[in-house]
């Protein structure tokens, strides 16, 4: 899974970065301090995965990674070059979702390059540079299938019609993906390589003092109702509070300063949840003395497509799936204790893997 952090200059983008990351990238006060976008990979906390390489002591533990971009921050006339537009935009296609850092505090020693702290001014300018951007793409698709419609295809007919249907509600300053169509359609549009379809999770940072009780900042909420509204999560972070929170390396230190504030998780566990939520992704485990895994796949993905993401001789040849769901597990202690409960199941080809199944794949190739 690979997120975008994207946001105005200055919004704390770098900040957050480098809290969930520990990379230390330049996180200087003045625009564009963040040029060529900084990559790095964190490891999605699991405790299953923890019980079980506690448990079997393997030689190797390997959880579930997700990558962050830290993308150079976005102006005004970013999608006709201005700033560093065309490189950002072409930073954010690559990622499966992005992550909107917008400010939520007021501090008159950050400056803000739009001179005072107003979110949705913020996420509006940053959705326009994108919906600009894709308008240009949108012309160019139902350029393309009028042409190749003067023949008559019916295909590309219905398709310049969809598109140009799609290019009216983006011309009216709206994402794609609030247009709303038949599943055809939908399906149709999502084969587009469009900034504005890509789901979105808004951070909303803010100061020490409110972060905790969100709903007591109007900005917090001007946030939350913006991003109901179009089906998008929002999370309620204060990015130099994660600073502290990550410089510490030991977990207990860690643990007790998290309590000391109120907080059960960081700001970095919560945005990978919700990123698995928004994505529609779960988690399978396989375990052994050789090694303890995470596997990340999409929610109504089946056993043998989940047993090809190890290999794809697994899903060749796939055979079964000896499955147990991790709390069984963990219940009965050991995986024998499981069988003898009749706790472990032997699934086929036409299994959707649930998360937490803790899976050993049977193939023959």
């Amino acid at each position: 899974m690979k997120l975008g952090i994207v946001g105005l200059p200055n919004v704390g983008k770098s900040t957050l970065f480098n809290a969930i990351t520990s990379a230390g990238v330049p996180a200087d006060n003045y625009a564009f301090c963040t040029i060529d976008p900084n990559v790095g990979t964190v490891s999605v906390p699991d405790g299953r995965l923890t019980w079980l390489s506690d448990f079997y002591k393997p030689k190797k533990t390997t959880p579930a990674v997700v990558e962050f971009v830290d993308i150079a921050g976005l102006v005004k006339g970013a999608s006709k070059g201005e700033g560093l537009g065309n490189k950002f935009l072409s930073n954010i296609r690559t990622t499966d979702a992005i992550v909107h850092v917008v400010r939520c505090f007021d501090d008159s020693n950050v400056t803000h390059v739009e001179g005072n702290t107003d979110p949705l001014r913020d996420i509006d300018i940053i959705n326009l540079e994108l919906v600009m951007a894709d308008i240009e793409m949108v012309e160019r698709r139902v350029d393309k299938c009028q042409k190749a419609a003067k023949g008559g295809d019916k295909r590309f007919l219905r398709e310049a019609e969809v598109f140009s249907r799609l290019l009216a509600h983006l011309n009216e300053g709206k994402l794609a993906r609030t247009f709303e169509g038949s599943e055809d359609d939908l399906a149709l549009i999502a084969t587009s390589d469009l900034l504005t379809l890509k789901k979105t999770i808004y951070v909303a940072n803010m100061d020490e003092n409110q972060w905790a009780q969100p709903e007591n900042s109007a900005y917090y909420r001007q946030v939350k109702a913006l991003a109901d509204g179009e089906g998008s999560q929002v999370i309620p972070i204060c990015a130099k509070l994660e600073a502290d929170i990550a410089e510490l390396d030991d977990p207990e230190e860690r643990a007790m300063f998290m309590e000391e504030l109120g907080v059960a998780e960081s700001g970095l566990d919560r945005l990978i949840r919700s990123s698995y939520a928004l994505l529609g992704l779960i988690s399978f485990l396989t375990a052994g003395a050789d090694e303890c895994r995470a596997w990340t796949i999409r929610r109504g993905t089946k056993a043998p497509q989940a047993a090809g993401k190890i290999h794809t001789d697994f899903e060749r040849g796939f055979i079964r799936a000896e499955v147990i769901a991790f709390e069984d597990l963990k219940a009965a202690g050991s995986l024998a204790a499981a069988k003898a409960k009749g706790q472990v199941r032997s699934e086929g080809k036409e299994y959707e893997m649930k998360d937490g199944d803790v899976v050993n794949f049977l193939f023959n190739v």
